[in-house]
């Protein structure tokens, strides 16, 4: 069936469930498509998929999208919980964050090596050398590690040491890095632009999907309003509308959604209640000297009060907290 809709200029998507298997059809459509479809051997129904996102949707997979990052499953049962740096500044700092968010509980690391910026003159990250700093970190905690790709052509040499490639909200709807990410074969999470609406998004993790790569992660990280007093607008409902229009799992980043270091604990608690599948806290050693985003970073201290406070309300909505990957390197 993939081979005869190849024939017709389509793209097959296959979907293998227990009771049945779904094929996302992508193409230009045309009147007598339907008919052709159904006269097919082996197809009992075609459903016309009425959303522009297709892949992403729950009319072309209606159960959750699990992705497994070794011990850590994102989507599943457990809230899943990323920590640590906004940038890598030295060998020392994130070992030692890596260090305290892993005896918190945290189950990934996050990290930036190549940091965009609003202004050209502020820190943009340690490159390759940071990269190499988290995979020894990972080496040390067996934390899984996630860090932003920014260009096409940063792709192969990230994803040599990333668990997850990180597309930013400013890369969004670079649709080359998509494409590109999505060729990859790599768990990639997607933060929603600063501007971008629900459907935007979905249309984006669309690029990324219709290239063969199904793991792909959403991440809510408040937009841009009128109001000043917080970085972002944290849009807590865009956690539940995800849920309700798409199998993929979300995430919520509490720390870019409010830039406020006080207001992380709240927001965070505020993503899990509303059905976030896991949270993204940025944790510093000392957020006072951080080079980037030190006004969002939680302490050491913070982070273990905010993962004691996780679990009554995950068990509120029928999930809970694990407590991370166990294996540790020596």
């Amino acid at each position: 069936m993939l081979a005869r809709l190849a024939e017709l200029g389509l793209k097959g998507h296959l979907s293998e469930g227990v009771e049945r298997t779904i094929i996302g059809v992508v193409g230009s459509v045309f009147p007598e498509l339907q008919e052709m479809l159904e006269a097919m051997e082996g197809v009992d129904d075609v459903v016309r998929v009425s959303k522009p996102f297709k892949l992403s949707s729950r009319e072309f997979q209606p159960s959750d999208t699990t992705i497994q990052v070794g011990d850590v499953t994102i989507g599943g049962q457990e809230v899943v919980v990323m920590a640590g740096p906004c940038a890598v500044e030295s060998e020392q700092q994130l070992m030692a964050t890596a260090r305290a968010v892993k005896a918190a509980g945290a189950h990934i690391l996050r990290g930036g090596a190549f940091k965009p910026s609003t202004s050209p003159y502020t820190f943009r990250g340690m490159g390759e050398d940071g990269l190499k700093i988290m995979a020894a970190a990972r080496e040390e905690t067996g934390l899984p590690i996630i860090t932003e790709v920014m260009t096409p052509s940063d792709i192969e040499l990230v994803a040599r040491y990333a668990d997850i490639l990180q597309i930013g909200a400013r890369n969004m709807q670079n649709y080359m890095l998509l494409d590109e990410v999505g060729k990859s074969q790599k768990p990639v999470m997607l933060k929603r632009g600063m501007s971008a609406t629900i459907e935007e998004w979905l249309l984006s993790a669309e690029y990324i999907l219709s290239q063969g790569n199904r793991q792909v992660i959403m991440c809510e990280r408040g937009i841009r309003t009128y109001e000043t007093y917080t970085r972002n607008t944290m849009d807590i409902s865009a956690i539940p509308i995800i849920k309700r229009l798409s199998h993929l799992p979300v995430i919520g980043d509490p720390s870019h959604g409010t830039g406020k270091w006080y207001l992380v604990a709240p927001l965070a608690l505020a993503s899990v209640a509303a059905g976030a599948d896991g949270i993204m806290v940025e944790v510093h050693p000392n957020p006072d000297h951080a080079l980037k985003d030190g006004a969002q970073s939680l302490t050491f201290e913070n982070f273990r009060q905010l993962m004691a406070q996780l679990p009554p309300v995950a068990a509120s909505v029928g999930r809970r907290v694990g407590t991370g990957p166990q294996r540790v390197s020596v």
